[in-house]
């Protein structure tokens, strides 16, 4: 796991490698063990490097293969590169380093871009053609991997992280109208290739953007699960099926243990995240280290799932570590960084989560897998259940998971935002789209291919990468993936959500983890905001910079500040945090 970035020129002015510099500069978190930097021509690619696989200086990147005229830079892992590697060896290539990295150069060489076809794991990167001139981005299937883009006068610039963008500077920082329609409606979730700020846009995933040297771009979507159970799979029953998940996520939890370094999980104490322990057990890892984190009680909201945590501890008997979060000593104080650390304004509660779990982790271990996406792909929300039989599937579906009407948002914004429903439309639009006949199966895409991606995900990427920790989703593998797109709904469904999952479950870890309430990643003092953090928020709506940028309208703000108990989203979020975290998000970049 590492960052990048890079600039590409369509004119005769040379790249400014001061900003390259800086842009890398701002990505050190991400990789604190190396860095490096390349350029020929009209391309320059910069690269910071945290070490899994092959330690040696041989995988230090930019890497280039002077023979095959190709460079490389990469973030993520490919799971597979073992055995690609002894693939290309047979097609004779020959290798220098024992890493994932080479393996993305050799196999683009051999296969073009088609060599994304061929890779598991998460990755985004950057491919330059001495002999053509030509640039070729990447993103991996689900979007784990973040990839950014802005245009600048005869040139793009691209890189890892949006705040490496904005330090390289002469970045458009307005904010996207289209973008905070997004943040405000659908749950802070901003699809691609939108960013909050109007100059900058992201790759979406499972995309390949090829850049000719004079500026032409071609771009196209490689992968997209389908929702549909073939003819061969139509008799199968609902043991057969689990048989076929367990398969499947036994491998997806295998491959995520290729590293040099100690692998570790995060462990919630959920379905997910425990069967991740049960089957790293299951597959004889012993002593593994797993970690937790809770928050203080606000009113009769726990802000922990300990008791939970520790059942799977004892039982696989983990390293397990626990930490306790209180407001005032190390949340408040911390909220900056984790903002900071945020490539996009997130407004989910469990970011500063992740950030402090992130900090605990990286002290012990360096990659860690983590259970997020079960609930998308598996269907454990609670808004899936109801969508069975829908007659207007995305109407049910906004009314489940918007924050507000568009009536409420022209409420909420300066009257220059004001404009177009584009949340519902958009919603409307992903609904239509070919691939997902049933109401349930539109409601699982958008929410794999979209929420997930710019909201789980992503949330998980920024935090970890904050601390140099590297997290592996086995859950989003793409088999699996595809998997369980192929799965009938009544299979998800039954058992309250994540049916099949749960069956899976009872044959691998303690059944008190399943047969529980569900919970989630609780942190109630930024949902019931009071005492400190609310005196904090009050400061900042009401600051002169929030005053002079004028996005909220301050009626709605001081009404939100009145009662913001009173004032919680759908989803359970605050309405008055959404606010404040922009503004928030907005000052501690700069912008």
């Amino acid at each position: 796991m590492c960052g990048f970035c890079g600039e590409i020129r369509f004119d005769n002015n040379t790249i400014d490698l001061n900003a390259l510099g800086a842009m890398s500069a701002a990505m050190i978190p991400r990789g604190p063990d190396g860095n490096g930097a390349w350029q020929q021509g009209r391309i320059a690619l910069a690269h910071r490097r945290l070490s899994i696989i092959d330690l040696s200086t041989h995988a230090a990147q930019p890497m280039v293969d002077s023979d095959l005229g190709l460079t490389v830079a990469f973030n993520g892992c490919i799971y597979n590169y073992k055995e690609l590697k002894e693939e290309l060896e047979g097609k004779g290539y020959r290798f220098f380093s024992h890493g994932d990295t080479e393996v993305v150069l050799k196999a683009f060489h051999a296969w073009g871009d088609a060599c994304v076809d061929r890779f598991h794991g998460m990755f985004a990167f950057a491919v330059a053609e001495r002999d053509t001139g030509r640039l070729t981005l990447a993103r991996d299937r689900l979007g784990i991997k973040p990839l950014y883009l802005a245009e600048i006068p005869g040139g793009l610039r691209f890189a890892s992280t949006l705040p490496a963008l904005l330090a390289g500077a002469g970045i458009d920082t307005d904010i996207n109208p289209v973008a905070l329609h997004h943040y405000m409606h659908f749950h802070a979730v901003v699809p691609a290739p939108h960013t909050i700020l109007r100059g900058v846009r992201k790759l979406p995933p499972a995309t390949i953007r090829v850049i000719e040297p004079r500026g032409t771009v071609r771009e196209r979507r490689y992968w997209e699960p389908v929702f549909q159970t073939p003819e061969q799979e139509r008799g199968l029953t609902f043991e057969d099926w689990q048989e076929r998940v367990l398969a499947a996520l036994r491998r997806a939890v295998k491959r995520r243990l290729v590293a040099d370094v100690d692998v570790g999980v995060l462990l919630s104490g959920g379905l997910d995240s425990s069967l991740i322990v049960g089957l790293l057990a299951e597959q004889g890892q012993r002593g593994l280290n797993t970690f937790s984190v809770g928050f203080e009680t606000v009113g009769q909201e726990v802000g922990d799932e300990f008791q939970y945590s520790d059942i799977i501890a004892r039982h696989y008997d983990t390293k397990h570590h626990k930490i306790r979060v209180s407001s005032a000593e190390r949340l408040l104080p911390e909220l900056p960084n984790c903002v900071r650390a945020m490539a996009e304004p997130m407004v989910s509660h469990d970011a500063i989560g992740f950030y402090l779990l992130s900090q605990e982790v990286s002290k012990h271990v360096k990659v860690v897998q983590s259970g997020q996406g079960a609930d998308e792909v598996f269907a454990g929300y609670h808004w899936y259940p109801p969508m069975v039989g829908s007659t207007n599937p995305a109407v049910d579906y906004a009314r489940a998971f918007c924050d507000r009407s568009h009536e409420e948002f022209r409420r909420v914004v300066n009257p220059r935002f004001h404009g177009a429903d584009h949340s519902r439309a958009f919603i409307t639009g992903h609904f239509a789209h070919p691939g997902a006949d049933a109401p349930v199966d539109k409601a699982l895409r958008i929410d794999q291919l979209v929420m997930l991606v710019d909201d789980p995900v992503k949330r998980v990427d920024n935090m970890t990468m904050a601390w140099g920790l590297e997290a592996r989703v086995p859950f989003l593998d793409h088999e699996l993936v595809d998997l369980a797109a192929r799965i009938p709904d009544e299979y998800k469904l039954c058992d309250e959500g994540k049916g099949v999952l749960k069956a899976v479950g009872r044959r691998v870890i303690p059944t008190e983890i399943i047969d529980r309430p569900k919970g989630y990643f609780p942190v109630p003092a930024l949902k019931y905001l009071r005492g400190e953090v609310l005196e904090m928020v009050r400061d900042l709506v009401h600051s002169q910079r929030a005053e002079e940028r004028g996005l909220f309208q301050r009626s709605y703000v001081d009404e939100l500040l009145a009662a913001p108990d009173e004032h919680i989203t759908p989803l359970r979020g605050s309405k008055l945090w959404q606010v404040a975290l922009l503004e928030l998000w907005l000052q501690q970049h700069g912008i």
